[in-house]
């Protein structure tokens, strides 16, 4: 049998089933006479309420774990809302020549189309988890009782959720260890830990936590009680047993993250053609002309899940042989006159656009520091790691709220953390664009610590 790389296509899914989803939309209208005065008006409208509704109504957060009543729920609830607003066009816009009951005849036909292809694509992924072995999730389980009993069973006996049972530890049996669980869980790429909160001591469950942040795996539990719920978790049933995950991280939703890579593109493209297109000819004279060397700086960075990327900027120091070792400090020796302007105002920054572009990096997001230093700072800064749950920014929320340059104490970088990992879990388009509004705000005032 043909196995599958786990994950693989997994991200096209919910982009897709959109596009699909657009296409019967739009085309559907053109098989009824509806008597509409503007089409590309009409088209427009529907396209973008429609989008606004599922992202609203999170039409496409469809899970593995869904039950069939809750997906014909959400399509019940979305056709509800699309409704109104379809029939809103004649009043808002003022049609009414427009044939109410073509209109009906529409939306119904629409939705006859969109969930018989919601269920459609609902089985085939089953199917293809099931039978053909993709869009799996390896997974272990720590503790023994009837609940990791019931989970491990569902495990084996729902392929369709796409889960593959690797082994369970059991913490009442001697010579147990979480060491050697972490152990197992890193040599067997293990993607999800399960674990029962019941059996595992305060301390456990911490070293656990950290593990986890710190070694990007996805922690969840299974709670012994309903005290727990008055945490913000994750929850979610498998069957009719409550799994809590401990970090929920927007980005990981193909929704949110298409929007982000949206704008990306879209922001990183304005700078790159009106900027960059006339600035960097003029940098490149002046960076020439003070001293020798590439105009442009290339340092190898850690990006998303740890991967290391060229990281590019405008040079602003003399090249020297340990630029990848240690940060700019205030009245650095190497920095240019030149540098020293482009730093102050951070146009030393901007060719890192193209790596946006690239899609190394977005335009928000955990800045990137250097291999050497992530290497220091994974071993030294508690949950350091969760940073690289997300593609790295040019800039982000540390920046923004006073933590951006040299790092002078561990203060600076834990406060940087815990900024960051903030961001990660608090993800919005909104949060994206404010602080990309208030870094361009400082880059005019200045900053204290851009040097």
């Amino acid at each position: 049998m043909k196995t599958f790389k786990p994950n693989r296509y997994s991200g096209l899914i919910k982009p897709i089933s959109i596009i699909i989803d657009m296409i019967i939309l739009c085309s559907s209208v053109f098989l009824f006479e509806i008597n509409f005065q503007h089409r590309l008006l009409f088209l427009s409208y529907l396209s973008i309420l429609w989008l606004v509704i599922s992202f609203y109504n999170r039409f496409y957060e469809v899970q593995r774990s869904t039950k069939i009543v809750q997906l014909l729920t959400l399509i019940l609830k979305q056709t509800v809302l699309f409704a109104i607003v379809l029939y809103a066009f004649i009043g808002f816009f003022k049609q009414p020549n427009i044939s109410r009951i073509n209109l009906g005849n529409y939306l119904f036909f629409v939705f006859v189309l969109i969930t018989v292809f919601k269920f459609l694509t609902f089985f085939l992924l089953n199917k293809y988890r099931s039978i053909l072995g993709g869009n799996i999730r390896l997974v272990v389980v720590i503790g023994k009782n009837e609940k990791t009993r019931q989970l491990i069973k569902i495990f084996k006996t729902r392929p369709e959720f796409g889960y593959k049972f690797m082994s369970q530890f059991s913490v009442r049996e001697e010579g147990f260890s979480l060491s050697k669980c972490f152990d197992y869980i890193i040599d067997n790429d293990i993607n999800e830990i399960y674990f029962s909160v019941a059996e595992l001591s305060n301390k456990q469950i911490n070293e656990l936590i950290d593990f986890a942040d710190n070694n990007l795996r996805e922690l969840k539990f299974i709670p012994d009680n309903k005290e727990i719920f008055s945490k913000k978790l994750k929850y979610e049933y498998y069957d009719y047993i409550p799994v809590l995950s401990l970090r929920n991280i927007p980005l990981q939703e193909s929704l949110n993250k298409y929007v982000k890579r949206l704008f990306d593109i879209l922001f990183s493209l304005f700078i790159i053609v009106f900027i960059l297109s006339w600035l960097t000819p003029l940098l490149a004279i002046l960076i020439k002309i003070e001293s020798k060397g590439p105009v442009f700086f290339k340092q190898s960075r850690n990006g998303f899940n740890y991967k290391e990327f060229d990281c590019y900027k405008f040079r602003s120091m003399t090249p020297n042989k340990n630029a990848h070792l240690h940060q700019a400090t205030k009245g650095d020796a190497r920095v240019t006159k030149v540098g020293a302007f482009i730093r102050k105002t951070s146009i030393d920054e901007l060719p890192q656009f193209f790596n946006v572009l690239f899609g190394d990096m977005s335009v928000v997001g955990p800045r990137p520091h250097m291999v050497s230093h992530t290497n220091m700072y994974a071993r030294r800064i508690d949950k350091f790691m969760v940073r690289h749950f997300v593609k790295p920014g040019i800039t982000g929320l540390a920046q923004v709220s006073g933590f951006r340059g040299e790092i002078e104490t561990d203060k600076d970088i834990i406060n940087r953390v815990k900024y960051d990992i903030f961001y990660v879990e608090n993800w919005s388009l909104l949060l994206d664009i404010k602080i990309t509004v208030q870094t361009f705000i400082n880059a005019l005032k200045g900053e204290k610590k851009a040097y």
